[in-house]
């Protein structure tokens, strides 16, 4: 069917008023100085009790004291995190539903094609909060006291070390993977569902290595159980003043660091993610988180929305690659 211009015209016309007002009213109803008019729900994509869980009720608390509104925390968990960041993306892009995410966020996207979900163009950055390395630990028994006896032990031996990760994809596992892609070592990797039974199976003596957050494994490096071996990060840890980075181990660019932080659904309004991000960069600097914080040896990680989209993209691409470069097939 023909349409004359004129009413081709006038119907694009009209097409661009309704847009134009349809924005305006978003951002009536979305403004630095209304929002938020209603309780806001932050999603965390795991269980109660997990890190991410203590995190996001830690950050609701504060950001409801900065803001002055109603953040609750809700658990949405199932399929490594999927599940609950499923849901989020297809919320409404008000404000008023979050995310927090930690590593898993890109490392499941990377490498489970069955995520469902696009870590880049599904969620609009709103800040980070914090992040820290994880430590490399190994069995009292293994006859290796840092990084460069283990690979070379591991080459001495290859497939004969067992490392124990919290399960397929997620950022215990493929670290390992980075490990073996810079290193061209072959260590056998074996699934857990999470850290704990892993840690439990290496002092036990079933599996050699682990990688965790330094509070899970604090406890036993402190009392001989494990070794420390290395902090994944360009620098050491105020944690374990005494164990060395990855960079000082010998291997620069084997830096990894689990991250916190908030991401909303694609299309929130910029004045509502810029108060949020507002709000975190003050709450981080408040003397009970930071005291918070170094229990959990991290460390405050404040910014611009687009300063954590930076780092979300490059994360997320950095995984993709390791996991072609190690042809892993996670189902």
């Amino acid at each position: 069917m023909n349409i004359p211009l004129s009413l081709r015209r006038l119907a694009i016309s009209a097409l661009a008023l309704a847009a134009v007002a349809h924005s305006i009213g978003v951002m009536a109803q979305a403004t630095p100085t209304t929002y938020p008019e209603r309780p806001v729900k932050i999603v965390v994509p795991f269980a109660p009790g997990a890190g991410t869980d203590a995190m996001a009720r830690l950050v609701a608390q504060k950001l409801g004291e900065v803001m002055g509104g109603n953040f609750v925390v809700e658990n949405k968990a199932g399929a490594s995190g999927a599940i609950g960041t499923q849901y989020v993306a297809q919320q409404a892009p008000d404000g008023y539903t979050l995310l927090l995410v930690a590593s898993p966020f890109t490392t499941v996207a990377a490498s489970l094609p069955s995520a469902g979900y696009d870590p880049l163009s599904q969620f609009a950055p709103v800040g980070m909060i914090a992040s820290g390395p994880l430590v490399w630990a190994a069995s009292a028994s293994l006859p290796a006291g840092n990084m460069k006896e283990l690979i070379s032990l591991a080459k001495q031996k290859p497939g004969a070390l067992n490392y124990g990760s919290a399960g397929a994809g997620g950022v215990n596992h493929l670290v390992l993977e980075l490990l073996k892609a810079k290193t061209g070592t072959y260590i056998t990797h074996i699934p857990y569902r999470g850290v704990a039974p892993a840690t439990m199976d290496m002092i036990a003596g079933q599996v050699q290595l682990v990688t965790g957050t330094i509070p899970a494994l604090l406890p036993f490096i402190k009392d001989g159980r494990v070794k420390a071996l290395a902090v994944t990060s360009a620098k050491r840890s105020s944690a374990l003043p005494d164990v060395p980075s990855m960079t000082e181990a010998g291997y620069a660019g084997i830096d990894v660091v689990n991250y916190f932080a908030l991401m909303a659904p694609a299309g929130t309004p910029p004045v509502v993610i810029d108060r949020i991000n507002a709000a975190i960069n003050k709450l981080v600097t408040l003397p009970e988180v930071v005291a918070r914080f170094k229990t959990d040896a991290v460390e405050a990680a404040p910014g611009s929305p687009a300063l954590l989209g930076h780092f979300i993209e490059a994360d997320y691409r950095a995984w993709l690659n390791v996991v072609k470069t190690q042809n892993l097939k996670i189902e």
